[in-house]
């Protein structure tokens, strides 16, 4: 006999412990007597649509409020006053008495008890002439208690909890625990990843602690007595130079030690192309402008967001305007959105806007220069607002061999430079969440030990930054998939921060993307931002004693 099919000739022995093949697969005649069984329960009580009671189950209420598409199984023992939510399940051979209340999606496993009374315990007269005492058992929403556990009346069991089988319940558990043992106990928080622990102040602010007392060692590690490299042996670099600024003024809040302030502002300031207003690599020319006026790619469009920040951070700007962002118009700019590699190089596409983005920003903040051509910031918000895909809130297309890396990537460069440097919301911010966590499922990428900084930056600030706009802040934010999210940076938090390394700091991730695993300025840079940005999700932030002002601050830029 296909175990899948009710008996005909028993139909209730077979489907009374497993009832919840009861709504596809009986007859009208097993739903007949289904609806005579429901009928007949004695006491007050109210069955919801789609719900079973087995025939061979004791119930007997006083008051019984069963919700919608919930169930009795086999050998249940059910009296006194018991309200259930939606799609709750008595397994076989629960014993339910008392007062009892259970919300939304609770299931509790065969064998267990809940005991919503109790009797008195006085000394003058025998236990069993004793009177009894109610004070109700709660259970929240989304409650898994596994098999023969039992709750003593009193207790209230948490949203989204979790009971070990065998466990025995005589306090309240608070929302999202997993509790197990006899009396039973918190064995972690339902909402971290892999069993990991909850990353603790104490470690945050050692962290933090061990960071500041170690920087002026990493930073003079990666000076070779004329200019900073990412690492020692490594070619100098303008990237470099911008890191160890924003370094120094994220751990000692103050310039690097190697030169005096105005030294920084003028070895970054002379770097600047005259004629365009860009930045090129050290010892190397710029590319030839496009017809725009504007380039299309490499080392100068990232200076753009360095060398402005590290400015920015010394109390100085760019001595001149980026002049191809600040001549070309919104026709030219919009023909150049359109012209973007969006299907198969959206981390390009998003790369540019920001450097382009963030060109206006120091355009429109620098003196006498006339900013940009009228309507070109409209278009660019206007055209990205109309043309974000209302599944994903994101611009480009998911490929087959990279998945959404192409795509949650460049999401962050291009909203880095518009949406969250100008401080206009992004559109979608939920469908955002949707895809970035859908993202961080590719073990390609968040596999063990395969995390870089870029792919975690990358994640870290779409989900910052959206949750800002869904209403879910901090550890206590209860804002769209907050759970799902506290979980993933809680498990990155805990990773990262074993990643730094006494006197070197942090290297950019495994593999040769990047500078590669060895320690250095660029990795330091951007994960002292990643465990910020992480430990804020989390609602620990103000423990690490520091915020990033640069490149990756958190706040708008605009009016600042």
């Amino acid at each position: 006999m296909d175990h899948r099919q009710l008996p005909p000739t028993r139909p209730f022995d077979h489907v009374d412990h497993c009832p919840w093949l009861f709504e596809k697969e009986a007859t009208e005649e097993q739903r007949a007597a289904q609806r005579e069984r429901q009928r007949k329960l004695g006491g007050d009580s109210e069955v919801g649509e789609r719900c079973y009671v087995a025939e061979s189950a004791a119930v007997y209420p006083d008051v019984l409020r069963l919700g919608d598409d919930s169930y009795i199984a086999a050998h249940a023992y059910v009296t006194g006053d018991l309200t259930t939510g939606t799609d709750c399940t008595l397994n076989p051979f629960t014993v339910v008495r008392g007062t009892v209340v259970l919300g939304d999606g609770v299931r509790i496993g065969a064998h267990t008890s809940l005991l919503g009374f109790n009797h008195s315990t006085a000394p003058d007269q025998p236990v069993f002439r004793q009177p009894q005492t109610s004070r109700g058992i709660t259970v929240g929403d989304d409650v898994w208690i596994g098999s023969h556990v039992v709750v003593v009346d009193g207790v209230t069991i948490g949203d989204h909890c979790v009971i070990g089988a065998g466990a025995v319940v005589t306090k309240d558990v608070p929302a999202w625990t997993v509790a197990a043992g006899n009396p039973a106990r918190r064995i972690r928080d339902r909402r971290e990843t892999g069993g990991r622990e909850r990353v603790g102040g104490d470690a945050l602010t050692r962290f933090a602690d061990t960071a500041r007392a170690q920087a002026a060692d990493l930073l003079d590690r990666c000076w070779n007595g004329d200019h900073y490299t990412d690492r020692p042996g490594a070619a100098p670099t303008v990237r470099a130079h911008c890191d160890a600024v924003e370094i120094a003024d994220l751990l000692l809040g103050s310039a690097p030690e190697q030169l005096d302030t105005a030294a920084h502002i003028e070895r970054l300031t002379t770097l600047q192309d005259r004629e365009t207003g860009l930045i090129p690599e050290l010892g190397e020319q710029l590319p030839p402008m496009d017809a725009d006026g504007f380039i299309g790619d490499g080392p100068a469009l990232y200076h753009v967001l360095s060398v402005g920040y590290a400015l920015d951070l010394l109390g100085a700007s760019f001595t001149q305007p980026v002049h191809g962002v600040g001549n070309m118009t919104a026709s030219q700019l919009v023909a150049r959105l359109e012209g973007l590699s969006w299907r198969d190089g959206a981390w390009g596409a998003g790369a540019w806007i920001d450097a382009w983005a963030t060109a206006a920003h120091w355009n429109l903040r620098h003196p006498g220069s006339g900013g940009l051509n009228p309507g070109t910031l409209e278009a660019l918000f206007g055209w990205l607002l109309t043309r974000a895909d209302p599944w994903t809130g994101m611009w480009g297309s998911p490929s087959a061999t990279a998945g959404r890396l192409q795509v949650v990537n460049g999401y962050y460069r291009l909203t880095r430079g518009s949406f969250a440097q100008f401080g206009v919301p992004v559109p979608h911010p939920e469908r955002v969440v949707d895809a970035v966590l859908d993202h961080v499922r590719d073990t390609r990428y968040f596999g063990a030990g395969r995390e870089n900084a870029c792919n975690v930056l990358d994640v870290a600030h779409p989900l910052w930054l959206s949750t800002r706009q869904s209403g879910g802040r901090g550890a206590g934010g209860d804002g769209y998939r907050s759970a799902e999210i506290r979980g993933w940076a809680e498990q990155q938090l805990a990773a990262a921060l074993t990643r730094w390394q006494d006197g070197k700091g942090f290297g950019f991730g495994p593999g040769t993307v990047g500078p590669g695993p060895e320690p250095g300025l660029q990795g330091t840079e951007m994960w002292l931002a990643i465990v910020w940005l992480l430990a804020d999700l989390l609602g620990r932030s103000d423990l690490l004693g520091y915020r990033p002002r640069g490149v990756h601050r958190p706040e708008p830029a605009r009016g600042a």
